[in-house]
């Protein structure tokens, strides 16, 4: 037990042993982005190859310019098909920057299950965490990548890896992971859900490439949007109400969509079962999104979902929606926050919700 924390599947990360270095406290101020799943690599098979220059630039003159800490939540190198000497040589810039965040202490790594073999690696140089712990001063939050709760990780990531160098690799197949299978993303999704819920913080992960706003996905918000816009509509008026009727229509187009994409029975499946959803579990996606990259935002004071994309080739509910949008200056990047909510807020409905009635 850390602090209150019942370690259960986590015992590895929050044990007795936990890092005490991997604390960072923005209580008092500070701005925090967490991001994960770069799955940087080399050649045709690159999972980063189509957001590259998209995340260098939002890094560099966003977040370090801006004076961010970042924190990479786990297969950031994909070295469970290539060696970090070549990915070292196809990503010299990004490196670069990894290195500005370094040089001011701005910067915290965890491990996943792609790039876990940092640890063998003698002249790695950044800090490697399972964990890291920030400290907001209302709630605490813990970041960590996620595969942990999945035996099929713990126990067979060796041959996992093999089979993607030696078999998979070859053929130009790119990353599988739990990202691929809804039924593995629920299984990580429901264990970090039920940790949080049963020790009163918030677990930000990654691994499945899902974002996560207080433990909705995107199909899940889409329903709670519809109701909340139903609601507001006997007391519009004029512009308002034909503006709500269009961003239901809009919304429900989404919802088709994502039903298509993903397996009913799947999608049936919830979170939380028939509980209302407890704020306690969020994902920063990845940045490998066909269409853009997905991160979390965190200071003292509130928590954001936001979404960077490039102009003109971003998802189109971005583009209809009342999101808060900037630029990077001379560029076509933008970036939108999708959910924003505050602490006390997120606070105050963990802890009225998450009680056993």
């Amino acid at each position: 037990m850390k602090d209150g924390v019942e370690t259960g599947f986590f015992q590895d990360i929050l044990s007795p042993h936990f890092n005490p270095d991997a604390v960072l406290d923005v209580s008092k101020g500070g701005k925090v982005l967490v991001a994960s799943d770069f799955h940087m690599g080399i050649g045709r098979a690159d999972d980063l190859a189509q957001n590259g220059e998209l995340l260098i630039e939002l890094l560099e003159k966003y977040y370090l310019r801006g004076g961010w800490y970042l924190v990479l939540n786990g297969d950031i190198e994909e070295l469970q098909r290539y060696s970090l000497e070549h990915i070292r040589e196809r990503w010299p810039r990004l490196y670069r920057v990894f290195d500005l965040f370094a040089a001011e202490k701005r910067l915290f790594k965890t491990l996943g299950n792609h790039d876990g073999a940092l640890l063998f690696e003698k002249n790695y140089p950044y800090p490697l965490y399972d964990a890291v712990r920030i400290e907001t001063g209302r709630i605490p939050v813990y970041v960590y990548h996620g595969h942990q709760p999945s035996r099929v990780y713990t126990d067979y990531n060796r041959f996992i890896g093999a089979s993607l160098r030696y078999v998979l690799k070859p053929m130009g197949i790119r990353n599988i992971s739990a990202a691929r299978s809804p039924y593995r993303r629920f299984s990580v999704e429901k264990k970090a859900y039920a940790f949080s819920l049963k020790n009163n913080c918030i677990s930000i992960i990654g691994h499945t490439h899902r974002a996560l706003f207080e433990s909705l996905g995107r199909f899940d918000y889409i329903k709670f949007e519809i109701e909340r816009l139903c609601r507001d509509y006997p007391a519009a008026e004029g512009a308002d109400r034909e503006r709500i009727a269009a961003e239901v229509n809009a919304l429900r187009l989404d919802l088709g969509k994502l039903r298509r994409a993903e397996r009913r029975d799947v999608l049936r499946q919830s979170l939380y079962g028939d509980e209302l959803p407890v704020p306690c579990l969020f994902n920063s996606g990845s940045a490998i999104g066909k269409k853009g990259i997905n991160a979390i935002e965190l200071d003292k004071d509130q928590i954001s979902l936001v979404y960077w994309f490039t102009e003109g080739s971003g998802k189109k509910f971005v583009s209809r929606g009342s999101y808060e949008l900037e630029g990077i200056p001379g560029t076509l990047f933008r970036r939108a926050v999708l959910n924003r909510d505050r602490w006390e807020y997120v606070k105050s409905r963990i802890e009225l919700l998450g009680r056993k009635t």
